[in-house]
């Protein structure tokens, strides 16, 4: 138990109990569930709730919430008790839809994962990394340009959207009279709006929009067995012919590694970006202090944009065997969550942990995950392209500024930013 919680106990308090199974909770204003987070965080030990609606493929009935930093770290550090197969998402995939599209990175546990993750880890070696520096600060310099002339009013999609977009498709290799269809297949599989108001709506998952992904997996496949016979300078090319003890992607992976990199990878970091500019402009005292010495503060800035916003609120993960953490006795086939959103607001690790602050040090966040194996490949690349844009907006467009709070999608999974309007002349 915490010195928070053990404090609440001796005053007699009984803290309140959000209903995190209940879809209703996540249509609540964040402001709102970050307060139930905290309440959650009283208790000292991991809460057990049940998933409602109940589905007919979902045989699991409920799960244990991990909400204190501590918790989310250890469970992330010890796949070997808590796994992420057979689904790390909420909820599983069922059993054809990994069937069909191949089984992704964060579904996987060792021996599989760490064959996988060999291979894929090659779009992120120092020399691949090195040659996309150059091409992340030209596709930032060309977005800034296009905003100062078209002066756009939603940040969103002319901004934050098309970042991680076209620096991805440009690391991919993917054509460029191809990218509008993939790009329409990603708003497909990645865009509804999941908690509507109609009573037969449910959350806003992954795995919603599989046509969508099938599409883009087969366009992707295409590419994957032309680079074969024909090889460019490009990380399809390096995937389809690489030979890790004798291993190189099949199309199949390859599609489900697209799949990861455009709907987790472009989503994520856009959202980052989009909550860094409502931030940044509700905190004007810290965009100063970001202006005036960019290359002192962009780092942990970009940090604390991602603490602050984790735009992955949760993981799940399945018990492989009986275990006891924080108090709480888990048993094997027991279902825990990882919920990030909370741990990044953890008192114990983060003072005054609902403050933007630039200059938090230290700052261990589980932005990109709690460590172990899952943690995010993608870290440097979506750091790069928040500082390059950062730098952009900052220097040629220091006016610009949200004009309204984001309008966010209802959701358990991630913290998605559907569209920001912004301005341009001093708010």
């Amino acid at each position: 138990m915490t010195a928070f919680a053990e404090q609440a106990v001796r005053g007699g308090q009984q803290p309140e109990r959000p209903d995190l199974g209940d879809p209703s909770f996540w249509q609540l204003p964040h402001s709102e569930r970050v307060r139930a987070f905290a309440q959650l965080r009283r208790f000292g030990r991991p809460q057990y709730f049940v998933e409602r609606p109940r589905s007919a493929w979902r045989a699991e009935k409920g799960f244990h919430a991990l909400v204190s930093h501590a918790d989310v770290v250890e469970a992330s550090r010890h796949p070997q008790v808590f796994a992420s197969a057979p689904g790390a998402t909420t909820p599983e995939p069922p059993r054809w839809a990994r069937a069909l599209f191949g089984d992704s990175l964060v579904n996987l546990d060792a021996p599989h994962h760490t064959q996988l993750r060999r291979i894929v880890s090659q779009a992120f070696t120092p020399r691949i990394l090195g040659r996309t520096e150059a091409d992340i600060r030209a596709v930032a310099t060309r977005i800034v340009d296009d905003v100062l002339s078209g002066r756009p009013d939603d940040f969103v999609t002319s901004v934050a959207s098309r970042m991680p977009f076209e620096v991805i498709c440009n690391l991919m290799g993917i054509p460029e009279q191809k990218r509008p269809a993939i790009l329409a297949q990603v708003n497909r599989a990645s865009g509804d709006t999941g908690v509507a108001r109609a009573a037969r709506s449910r959350l806003r998952m992954p795995g919603k929009g599989l046509r969508a992904l099938a599409s883009m997996q087969g366009m992707v496949a295409d590419l994957g067995r032309e680079r074969r016979r024909n090889p460019t300078d490009d990380l399809i090319s390096a995937l389809v012919t690489a030979d890790i003890d004798g291993q190189a992607l099949t199309g199949r992976q390859l599609g489900a590694f697209f799949s990861l990199l455009m709907v987790a990878g472009v989503e994520t970091t856009r959202n980052a970006i989009a909550h860094g500019l409502d931030l940044l402009t509700r905190n004007p005292a810290q965009r100063a202090l970001l202006t005036d010495d960019f290359d002192r503060f962009a780092d942990s800035a970009m940090d604390e944009i991602v603490r602050h916003s984790t735009p992955i609120i949760q993981f799940r993960r399945t018990v492989t065997r009986d275990h006891r953490m924080s108090g709480q006795d888990f048993r094997r086939g027991d279902k825990v969550v990882l919920f990030y959103a909370s741990a990044n607001r953890d008192e114990t690790v983060f003072p005054d942990p609902d403050t933007f602050d630039i200059t938090r040090t230290p700052n261990p966040h589980l932005g990109f995950g709690g460590g172990g194996p899952h943690y995010c490949l993608g870290t440097y690349l979506a750091k790069q392209e928040m500082k390059a844009l950062f730098r952009e907006l900052l220097t040629r467009s220091p006016d610009l500024h949200t004009t309204g709070a984001p309008v966010l999608v209802p959701s358990n999974f991630d913290n998605r930013v559907r569209s920001m309007p912004c301005a341009y002349a001093k708010p």
